[in-house]
Parts: structure tokens; sequence; C-alpha cells
């Protein structure tokens, strides 16, 4: 399976559409948060058929409305703001925050621990874990727009740059 993770929207619709075009051979999506308005929500469900999993950023004010969002878009599940998943036989552990994250790999309990908030791509293997860090899809922070496809069959992260 190939899996898109993908953070720090912040509502730059452009930038997520032109992401989610390059979609087609990935089977489901990790959304690390920052999603920031409700709308964005809409842009993922229409914008991506597969399961889409969301985490919430410390930049998701209206929690309820983007909740609520999702009863439209039932592909899109909201987990709070962290999930373990299971994967095509990998386990992941999600969340926003870097430091969480980093604290997180030290554990040594997943294959892959996600998360975004610092806007800076970054991927690395700590013993039997891949540390993923997708950068941003808002793009201007940092001046690049990117994120990640994790294939579950070879264990092989694939940076994607945003066009």
């Amino acid at each position: 399976m190939r899996v898109a993770i993908i953070s720090d929207i912040h509502d730059n619709t452009p930038n997520l559409r032109s992401a989610l075009a390059k979609l087609e051979s990935v089977d489901e999506m990790i959304c690390l948060g920052d999603l920031c308005s409700p709308f964005i929500i809409k842009e993922l469900g229409v914008g991506f058929p597969g399961p889409i999993h969301v985490v919430f950023g410390n930049n998701d004010g209206d929690r309820y409305r983007i909740t609520d969002a999702t009863r439209k878009y039932t592909n899109v599940k909201i987990h709070g703001e962290y999930v373990e998943l299971d994967i095509g036989g990998r386990t992941f552990s999600v969340n926003h925050f870097d430091n969480i994250g980093r604290a997180i790999v030290a554990c040594q309990n997943h294959d892959v621990v996600c998360f975004g908030h610092s806007h800076q791509y970054g991927l690395e293997r700590v013993g039997r874990t891949l540390v993923v860090n997708p950068g941003e899809i808002y793009g201007l922070l940092t001046g690049n727009a990117t994120f990640v496809i994790y294939d579950t069959d070879t264990g092989e992260p694939e940076r994607v740059d945003v066009a």
C-alpha cells in the first residue's frame, strides 16, 4: 500500500489541490494537522477518495466545525490529537507535534512515527523506526511545499514536491 503523509495546510487550497492531484496511486492518507478552517475537510474529502486519517494541530481552532464537516465525507476520520494506526501491516504513530513525536521514537514501538508542526521536511531512521516530517503543504513559511508517500510493502518513503 501507498500512504500519503501531509501536514500544515494552513488553508492553502491551491497547494493542497496540487498535492491531491499527485495521489493517483495512493491508497490512504494521513494528515498531521493544521488544516486551519473547516472548508479544508471538503477539499480533502472530495480531492482524495481513499481513507483519510486526520489529527488536530495547534492551529485547528474550530475543532467542532472541522469535525462536523466530516459527516459529509465518510472517507475522512478525525482521530483527535493522537492516533496509532496499522496500515498495510505497518504500525504508525501519528500526532502534530515534533517534540511528542521524538519522545515516541525513543520507545521504538512503531515502524513509522509521523509529525509536523515545524514545517521542516525531514526523513530519518532511528533504530527500527522511520521518522517522517513531511514538511508543509502551506509552502509559504519555508518556501517549499512538500509531502511524503510511504510504501508499506517496501518500507521506503518518497519526498514529493508540490508544484
